[in-house]
This record gives structure tokens, C-alpha cells and sequence, in this order.
């Protein structure tokens, strides 16, 4: 199956940004593997920090990525970070003498029909990965995404490719924090949602915890699935993305992984983005 290419910009690279609350996720546009989804390929992955990425680092990133004249489309629910990366996009252009043009995605952008209260409202990261799944979903069948970053999401798209909203909750980090900083005693445990968790019964304070987030996660996840697939009359295709995915993989064997959901969301709004 060949994937969907958008649009090159007025024949410039194409650069994604998807800025988070913990992460800004970069790619280029094509020069990858061959995605057997009915999506744009990525390549040139790259991650920063949102809250202390560096200049070099992004500066060294871009040059390696496209080296001549680029647009970069940015995706943000991080309003600070977004800013902090498209001043330093700019400082590149700018001292680099490079042409790189920016555009913020909105909901206008994506090729999705949207039905909810306040698209405007909604989070383009949720909005790009409803673009996404409409576009790799069968045809007669709808869609629920389960997005794991650093809050969690389980998402719904009608069959005819509309999104109809979902459920939001804490990821196992905000867990992890709000039980450090509500309590006194107990610590904030690191590295949760990489791994599967620890057996019951947790020997320690650390382990007790690791279940308890890890075990309750996937069991918040598989019951919010559950209750979506009801509302779709148990037709849906489930479809996992986000970084501690691989924590709740075994609540929802079933699902097909598709690692870097919304910045192929983000691709596939190039056209409209790069017209405006």
C-alpha cells in the first residue's frame, strides 16, 4: 500500500514539531521506511526537552534534518515551550541565514470532521492523532486511540472518520507526583510507564507504588476502552501510541501500536497549513 505524501510547502522540507507538556517530538517529512498505514513516512526523530531544550541542540538537529530551506509546522499544547522553539527556530534562520518558514497547526488544518463542543478548545495533539487513525482505520469501522504521554487519552472516531471526543486522566508520572506532593511520607517514584509493573504484593514503599500506578493505569485504560467500545457497538479498531505505551500493552492485546500517531497527524495538515 503506498503512504499518503502532503503537500511540500511551495517545495520546501517539511519539519514537525509536537510540542508536550514533557516532550517537543521532531521528524521530516518523508526519507523513511515505507509505513504500511495509508500514512506520510518520518524520519530524523529526534526529542528535546520542553522545559530545558538548548539552542545547539536544536540548531544541530535542523541543519541535519534539511539543511536547505524548510517549513517547520508546530502542533502545541504547551504554549511556553512552543514559544521557546519557534524563537530559537527563528535565531537559527536568522544568524544561519537560512530560510525557515513556521506554522502553527490548528484544527482547521486537519482533514477531520469534528464533533464536539469546542474544537477550538480541544487538544491539537489530540485532534492530529484523530486525523491519523481516520486516515489508517478501515473504511466501515470507527476507531478508538489510546495516547499515552504525560496525560493518557482514549479517543473516539465515528467510522466515517469524525472525532467524537473521549476521556482524559493522569499518566503514571502525574500519578507518581501527586502522590509525592499530597503526602509526607512517601517519595515520588521515577521511571514508571517504561516497564510492565512489579508483581503483587509490592515488598517496598517504591514497589508498592510501581503497582499500584501500573496496575491501576492499565486497568483505568482497558475499563475506558471498554466503555468506548460500547458506544460504538464493539466495533472498534484500537489503535496505541505514546511513550510508556509498552505499560499498558498488556491490557489491550488487540491494539495495533503506532508509535508517533499525531506527528503523522501533524504531516497530513501540511497542505492546508502551508496554504494560509
Amino acid at each position: 500500500m503506498t503512504a499518503a505524501v502532503p503537500g511540500t510547502c511551495l517545495g520546501d522540507a517539511v519539519l514537525l514539531a509536537d510540542v508536550g507538556n514533557s516532550r517537543i517530538k521532531l521528524a521530516v517529512v518523508g526519507g523513511g521506511a515505507a509505513v504500511p498505514w495509508r500514512l506520510p513516512s518520518l524520519s530524523r526523530r529526534h526529542d528535546l526537552d520542553s522545559h530545558s531544550f538548548r539552542g545547539p541542540e536544536l540548531e544541530q538537529w535542523l541543519q541535519s534534518a534539511a539543511p536547505g530551506p524548510a517549513v517547520v509546522l508546530v502542533a502545541s499544547v504547551h504554549d511556553a515551550a512552543a514559544a521557546r522553539l519557534e524563537a530559537a527556530v527563528a535565531a537559527v534562520s536568522a544568524t544561519g541565514h537560512r530560510p525557515l518558514r513556521q506554522r502553527r497547526v490548528g484544527h482547521a488544518d486537519l482533514p477531520l470532521s469534528i464533533s464536539v463542543s469546542a474544537p477550538g478548545r480541544t487538544g491539537i495533539d489530540r485532534l492530529c492523532g484523530a486525523a491519523a487513525a481516520a486516515a489508517v482505520k478501515s473504511a466501515d469501522r470507527p476507531a478508538i486511540i489510546v495516547d499515552c504521554g504525560t496525560a493518557a487519552t482514549v479517543d473516539m472516531v465515528a467510522a466515517d472518520g469524525t472525532f467524537l471526543g473521549g476521556a482524559i486522566l493522569p499518566g503514571p508520572v502525574l500519578m507518581a507526583r501527586a502522590l509525592a506532593e499530597g503526602t509526607s511520607k512517601l517519595p515520588e517514584v521515577a521511571a514508571l510507564g517504561t516497564s510492565a509493573p512489579p508483581p503483587m504484593p509490592g515488598r517496598s514503599t517504591h514497589e508498592a507504588i510501581a503497582a499500584g500506578i501500573g496496575f491501576g493505569i492499565q486497568g483505568a485504560i482497558a475499563r475506558l476502552v471498554a466503555e468506548a467500545q460500547h458506544s460504538l457497538d464493539g466495533r472498534a479498531e484500537v489503535i496505541l501510541t505514546g511513550g510508556w505505551r509498552g505499560a499498558v500493552r498488556a491490557a489491550l492485546p488487540e491494539a495495533t501500536e503506532i508509535p508517533d500517531l499525531v506527528l503523522h497527524g501533524i504531516a497530513l495538515a501540511a497542505d492546508r497549513a502551508c496554504a494560509r
